[in-house]
């Protein structure tokens, strides 16, 4: 870069008062993500021996994120707060390799994901054959996906420089109208990273729903409107929801601006709109750790156990003294899908182990187990209803 580029990047293009809001943002958005994806992590490592192939794939998003924060939020918080760039060319060049690299790893985790999902609920002669050594390929697929697109403008395909905004460094989107080669990279990072991501994660979540729906209708012929299955296909609703509208949250907003900046001209961009495009696209750092950490059942109901060994260790609460509402929210029994509770005589994670809870006073009392017979194709399986409920929720998440 020559002295031109070199004093684009101290001075910041947006007004003080906005990179002020600015980095109070990024200062917020730091310490959520820090935390959540911590906290992730945290879960994940308590529970490593127990983690599914699938989780995989949620322990390698929170690692991105983290990634992400840790290296584009230190630069970027103070830059804001002091109206201008405050580092080196090389620092700029590596903040945007960074940023490339971790955001395009989380982007294409999540569509890995989704098909993982797709594959576990919707073919599940398949899905049951997914092991951890197929996950564990799949992660470093991801990886070498991101890095190829990450890598591509230090060898000359596409170029790194300033955000138009000027406190921040990226793609550089002045680039393509001079440079045939940039131009090509940015078509390529469009589709490849936007469109493709996007139309296999909808394409995914809405086969998962539809064949989660038709479960549904199969079981409820066989089961009473009282006891009508609804657990699982409200979560995994919820669940699919919350994904897409995060994906298209977090991503949407900068695909356009860059799109209109890498095909039109980019002075006509208001750089403002660069600047709230960034912000989304760095929330997805808070977003992804809130939806699989606390919409997801095992990481939540680790979470909790957790969270109760902690405050009873810190509050010096004696061996053998629960109290009742402790074991509500630490050694929550699991349920049928109809809401019906299945109790245990005791709980293995509780830091009170020899708390007996859930006992039953008569077990001649127990409802008998109900089933239910699912049609796929011309073959009818009758299945228990409590085991309906857990597979499908074992296997989407």
């Amino acid at each position: 870069m020559g002295n031109a580029s070199e004093t684009y990047l101290q001075v910041s293009n947006i007004s003080k008062d906005n990179d002020f809001l600015m980095g109070t943002i990024y200062a917020i958005f730091g310490v959520l993500s820090v935390l959540g994806n911590g906290i992730l992590l945290f879960v994940a490592f308590r529970k490593k021996s127990s983690l599914k192939p699938a989780e995989y794939f949620v322990v390698n998003l929170a690692i991105s994120d983290l990634g992400m924060t840790t290296t584009l939020f230190p630069l970027a918080i103070p830059s804001a707060y002091a109206h201008m760039w405050l580092f080196t060319e090389t620092a700029c060049t590596v903040y945007a390799f960074c940023g490339v690299l971790f955001g395009l790893c989380s982007l294409t985790n999540l569509t890995v994901l989704s098909c993982v999902c797709w594959l576990k609920v919707c073919c599940t002669n398949y899905g049951n054959k997914f092991s951890y050594s197929h996950a564990s390929l799949l992660v470093a697929g991801v990886w070498c996906y991101a890095g190829v697109f990450a890598v591509g403008p230090l060898s000359g395909w596409g170029e790194y420089g300033a955000e138009p905004y000027g406190t921040a460094c990226c793609i550089d989107w002045y680039a393509p109208s001079q440079n045939t080669a940039a131009m090509t990279y940015i078509i390529c990072l469009f589709f490849f990273c936007y469109i493709v991501p996007c139309t296999v994660i909808f394409l995914s979540y809405t086969f998962i729903l539809l064949t989660v729906r038709g479960s549904r209708q199969a079981v409820q012929q066989h089961m009473s409107p009282q006891n009508k299955i609804t657990n699982a296909h409200a979560l995994i609703i919820k669940l699919s929801l919350a994904v897409c509208t995060g994906f298209l949250t977090a991503w949407s907003p900068y695909a356009i601006v860059s799109m209109w900046a890498g095909f039109g001209n980019p002075a006509a961009v208001p750089p403002m709109a660069f600047a709230l495009a960034a912000i989304f696209a760095k929330s997805s750092t808070i977003y992804n750790p809130i939806v699989y950490l606390f919409f997801k059942p095992n990481f939540r109901k680790s979470l909790c156990r957790d969270m109760a060994l902690c405050r009873t260790t810190l509050c010096g609460t004696q061996k053998g003294t629960c109290r009742q509402s402790h074991h509500k929210e630490v050694c929550n029994s699991t349920r049928f899908s109809n809401g019906l509770p299945e109790s245990h005589r005791t709980c293995r994670h509780c830091p009170c182990p020899e708390a007996v809870i859930g006992t039953r006073e008569n077990p001649a009392d127990s409802s008998p187990q109900q089933t239910a017979r699912i049609l796929k194709g011309s073959l009818q399986n009758e299945v228990a209803v409590s085991q309906l409920s857990n597979e499908l929720q074992s296997d989407f998440l």
